[in-house]
């Protein structure tokens, strides 16, 4: 088992930043990408970005691409996700997800771990 705890979540305006955090525990030697996924009320959850756990490859959404930096430290079993210049459509609970094969994808469906999500909430 995979555990995933997600954090840094909150209220931000326009134009601001903010970063989340997820810390993986269990067997975490088994996990080859990490990612961030997110869903609004309503809508169907959507790939954010994500990271090769030991090559540092990246994959980003084209919404979100030049705004958010996803990063991890593999000390730390930790993969961070920097959000600058929010706008109010990134408005929405964000999943941390990982997934045992070392395949760059964006569905939700391959990943085989997930957190609890933690919202983020973007104002104007």
């Amino acid at each position: 088992q995979v555990q995933l705890v997600e954090s840094g979540g909150g209220l931000v305006q326009a134009g601001g930043s903010l970063r989340v955090s997820c810390a993986a525990s269990g067997r975490t030697l088994s996990v080859s990408v990490m990612a961030w996924f997110r869903q609004a009320p309503g809508k169907e959850r959507e790939f954010v970005a994500a990271i090769t756990w030991f090559g540092g490859s990246t994959d980003y959404a084209d919404s979100v691409k030049g705004r958010f930096t996803i990063s991890r430290d593999n000390a730390k079993n930790t993969v961070y996700l920097q959000m600058n210049s929010l706008k109010p459509e990134d408005t929405a609970v964000y999943y941390c997800a990982a997934k045992l094969r070392s395949i760059l994808t964006t569905d939700p469906a391959e990943f085989d771990y997930w957190g609890q999500g933690t919202q983020v909430t973007v104002s104007s």
